[in-house]
């Protein structure tokens, strides 16, 4: 860190360039901006600063966070508040700090008695921690004392040496283009490694720059752009977990009597012992499928068919009545994979594989109904060896329809 004065007019060193190079008429409206500071409470310009301040100081590798160390007794972040807090035309200043920190934070506020500054809680990431903010001012509630700026500064909280000359370019910058940051010139070498993780060649330094704090944006643009990307990122998120959650249990059907040796207690087993932490249970189709009742009533939103050689499709077009008439699909969608073993010395495969061709047609049907149905043909009888590879391949298959639910393998013939 180097020495100079927190919040000073200027950065003890050159200060940082700008992305966007101030031009005759940024210079005369910097003239303005800079003016109206002399005088509070009249700003032709709302400004208002963001600081993620979550860091829980791993990368320091010290049980305090980089944030709250002191210096001289004092906590870096009281200094980097205070130089935002000299630059008058900044209204208002907002820290998100986790949960855990915010009484520490009001502390420090109280006892350094920093003024404008409103706290919020961070996020998991530092990408949160700026949104919880930048919510923070955009809710214009009548009861706050925030409003919306035109203009937000986002800065680091671990960033004290930040002159006004700065942070007013950003400002202006940002005001014409969108969107402005403060760069470096480039002092460590970058370098671009080959495949192999060798030196492929290294980039010209006086072509290139670092990013640094502070950033500035137009508020509407940074707020809609955070809201876009977070949304997207929030609906894959849930989308994941819910897959996961829907997947952890697999419901193997066959039509057999209690005690009956059947091919499908092989792919039962299979499942088992490939599949981790995911539960596999059984249920037959007769006996009015009293097993099969109870499993859907657990909700169970997976099953694996099995059809044995000359029975085709029977077992699984039960299963699918079954299912339609539970209602179990209004929820989530239940995957069902229609298991076919057939016997490929007696029956040609590309013969069984046009016989079951119209599975395509009846998967668009049931998936009206929140049902997804692909097939999957196993070959037997063969030898043990390849009959267990063979089932371990059908295993493989299974997981993966379950676990993504992909509905371009809709209606797909699939060979294991």
């Amino acid at each position: 860190m180097e020495p100079g004065p927190p919040g000073g007019s200027r950065p003890a060193e050159r200060g940082p360039c700008l992305s966007s190079p101030l031009g005759a008429d940024q210079a005369a409206s910097a003239s303005w901006l800079s003016a109206a500071g002399a005088e509070p409470g009249r700003y032709p310009l709302a400004v208002a600063a963001v600081l993620p301040a979550g860091g829980c100081g791993e990368r320091m590798g010290v049980p305090t966070p980089k944030q709250f160390c002191p210096i001289l007794e004092r906590p870096l972040i009281s200094y980097t508040l205070q130089a935002l807090e000299r630059v008058r035309w900044i209204k208002d200043i907002v820290v998100a700090v986790t949960g855990e920190n915010i009484e520490a934070m009001n502390s420090i506020i109280q006892k350094y008695q920093h003024k404008r500054i409103s706290l919020v809680e961070a996020g998991v990431t530092r990408h949160r921690s700026i949104f919880n903010g930048l919510k923070v001012l955009a809710e214009d509630q009548t009861d706050s004392k925030l409003s919306k700026p035109e203009v937000v500064i986002i800065h680091d909280a671990v960033r004290p040496f930040v002159g006004e000359d700065v942070l007013l370019k950003v400002v202006i910058a940002a005001k014409e283009h969108g969107a402005a940051g403060a760069i470096r010139p480039l002092v460590s070498t970058v370098i671009s490694p080959s495949a192999d993780g060798c030196l492929d060649h290294s980039l010209e330094r006086a072509r290139h720059r670092a990013s640094e704090m502070p950033q500035a944006f137009l508020f509407d643009v940074i707020y809609e752009a955070y809201q876009q990307v977070t949304y997207k990122r929030d609906l894959y998120a849930a989308e994941s977990i819910i897959k996961e959650r829907i997947s952890q249990e697999i419901c193997v059907v066959m039509d057999t009597k209690e005690g009956e040796e059947h091919v499908g207690h092989l792919l039962e087993e299979v499942l088992k012992s490939e599949i981790n932490r995911v539960k596999v249970t059984s249920g037959a189709l007769c006996h009015a499928g009293g097993d099969l009742q109870q499993i859907i009533l657990e909700q169970c939103y997976n099953f694996v068919c099995v059809n044995v050689m000359t029975s085709d499709f029977q077992e699984t077009q039960k299963l699918l009545s079954i299912l339609e008439q539970s209602n179990l699909s209004i929820l989530y969608p239940v995957v069902v994979v229609s298991v076919h073993f057939f016997d490929f010395k007696s029956v040609p495969l590309s013969q069984k594989m046009e016989n079951l061709m119209w599975i395509r047609e009846f998967a668009k049907e049931v998936k009206k109904r929140n049902i997804l149905l692909c097939g999957l043909l196993i070959c037997y009888p063969q030898d043990e060896q390849k009959l267990q590879e063979s089932l371990r391949q059908a295993a493989i298959i299974i997981a993966a329809l379950i676990k993504e639910r992909n509905s371009g393998l809709i209606g797909q013939l699939l060979i294991a």
